[in-house]
């Protein structure tokens, strides 16, 4: 007997499978724990059960269960965890997430954790249709170009009659283009008691989940299937050119929904972003950009070419240029790159500066502030209007410890120099280029820290006699002192 809610009534449970080993993937990660776009397959099938803010959500684990519960608790505390301890098929997989259930009325939905297209409001469909026609059973079906591998929908015009698996198609049903998509919505005493009837009568001697049909309609409940127009959601990962593809499919989808929303992507192909990042109208994304992570990025900004960032806030109007970060922020008007190195803890205040070849960590950078070129900046404070010229390094390690250093507002430091930490230099300060700093230098104080030059004559022609470097040294003194005579000549 089939259970009619209301519309708006929540599903008794999601049920998702996720116990199968994934030996194609040949692997050491769980299948279900590969990415795409930023998540993890099982991830992506969570957010698309909590579509339906099901009573219980259910997941069955199997293969390399500690690392796929671990991840759960990290990605959904509020899963409910169920153990197949053999992979006896998808029937056996529901029975021991039926098994954590308890006595459930109402609907039961079952997904995969390999679908990771599936979309949530294509399970609100399914729900809705299976309400509409009080079925026992709604299957997810899909017409697909090539059906190869998946379980053939027989029907009876809007009824299912069975599914039946590759393995065990005829000639006939292997010729059938609708396939079942895995995906199922159950009364939920249906779903017991064809389970508990289940047999392994077919060609891998396995409980399929798919004979609960035949059941169902024995037992006079209807069957229906709800068919996908978007047949891409139904495709599996099995193994990695299937994950890439798929991938691929999602970051475009990702790509489209942000176009419309007035973001311009120049080169879809070579762009990369991920399910987690945000981004603002009238950003640019030029070719080469990946954004991962819980990136964001605010109006009129642009990105790229060829940079990635990490986990990183980009502010209005900023530019970031053939760089990597992560775990940074990047302030309105900013500008960084290009081939630049942020690494976490990265601040860049507004109208900021970090130039070519320039690494920098934990480096809080004030408004107008620029590090132009060829710098380390690590562990350091900086105030508003720095300059730091080229080639300066924040020495901030002495090998057992780090120490921050800290530059006052409108200081200048001049090129070639080295700020050994934890050293202070105050406001308004300068330090002269090639200077090696270890203690403070007070506001309006110029500090000087290098040898007095000393030119040592002839020393080429003692030390490097017989050299390339002795005859340019010779030819140019010939060439003075022939330029001397002739102007004594042209006095006299």
């Amino acid at each position: 007997m089939t259970h009619q809610q209301s519309p708006t009534e929540a599903v008794a449970a999601v049920v998702i499978m996720a116990a199968g080993a994934g030996t194609r993937m040949k692997s050491a990660t769980p299948k279900v724990l590969h990415k795409l776009a930023g998540q993890t397959m099982i991830s992506l099938a969570v957010d698309t059960a909590d579509a339906l803010s099901p009573q219980h959500l259910v997941v069955v684990v199997g293969h390399e269960r500690e690392q796929v519960t671990a991840h759960l608790a990290e990605i959904a505390p509020h899963a409910t965890i169920a153990v197949q301890e053999q992979a006896l098929g998808t029937g056996d997989a529901v029975r021991s997430g039926l098994s954590v259930l308890g006595e459930v009325s109402g609907e039961v939905v079952v997904t995969s954790g390999d679908n990771p297209l599936l979309a949530g409001e294509t399970l609100v469909e399914l729900v809705s249709r299976h309400r509409n026609e009080r079925n026992a059973v709604t299957v997810l079906t899909a017409r697909v170009p090539d059906p190869t591998g998946y379980g053939r929908v027989v029907r009876d015009h809007d009824q299912v009659v069975r599914i039946v698996e590759q393995a065990d198609a005829s000639a006939d049903e292997l010729q059938i283009a609708e396939i079942n998509s895995g995906v199922y919505a159950f009364d939920a005493e249906a779903l017991r008691t064809g389970i508990a009837a289940l047999g392994t009568a077919n060609a891998a001697g396995e409980l399929y989940l798919t004979d609960v049909i035949a059941h169902a309609r024995s037992a006079g409940g209807r069957v229906g299937a709800h068919l996908l127009e978007d047949w891409v959601q139904a495709e599996g990962v099995n193994d990695r050119v299937q994950l890439a593809r798929l991938n691929a499919e999602l970051n475009r989808r990702i790509l489209n929904r942000w176009m419309l929303d007035g973001v311009t992507v120049i080169d879809p192909a070579t762009t990369w972003v991920h399910a987690g990042v945000d981004l603002a109208p009238d950003v640019t994304l030029l070719p080469g950009t990946s954004l991962e992570g819980a990136t964001s990025v605010a109006s009129g900004a642009t990105i790229g070419p060829d940079t990635t960032l990490i986990d990183v806030e980009v502010g209005e109007n900023a530019t970031v240029t053939r760089t990597h970060a992560e775990l940074a922020v990047i302030a309105a008007a900013a500008t960084v790159g290009p081939f630049s190195y942020l690494r976490p803890g990265t601040e860049l205040g507004e109208r900021g500066k970090i130039g070519a070849f320039v690494e920098t960590k934990k480096a809080v950078i004030g408004a107008g502030t620029k590090v132009p070129h060829l710098t380390y900046c690590g562990d350091a404070e900086l105030g508003e209007g720095v300059n730091i010229g080229a080639g300066t390094i924040f020495a901030n390690y002495d090998g057992v410890a780090k120490y921050t250093t800290t530059v006052g507002d409108h200081s200048f430091v001049g090129s070639d120099s080295v700020l050994v930490a934890p050293v202070q230099i105050g406001d308004g300060a300068y330090v002269a280029a090639g200077s090696t700093i270890t203690g403070p230098v007070g506001p309006g104080e110029l500090a000087v820290a290098r040898g007095q030059q000393r030119n040592i004559a002839g020393w080429v022609f003692r030390k490097r006699a017989g050299t390339k470097t002795e005859a340019a040294a010779k030819a140019a003194i010939e060439a003075a002192e022939q330029g001397r005579q002739a102007g004594e000549d042209n006095q006299q």
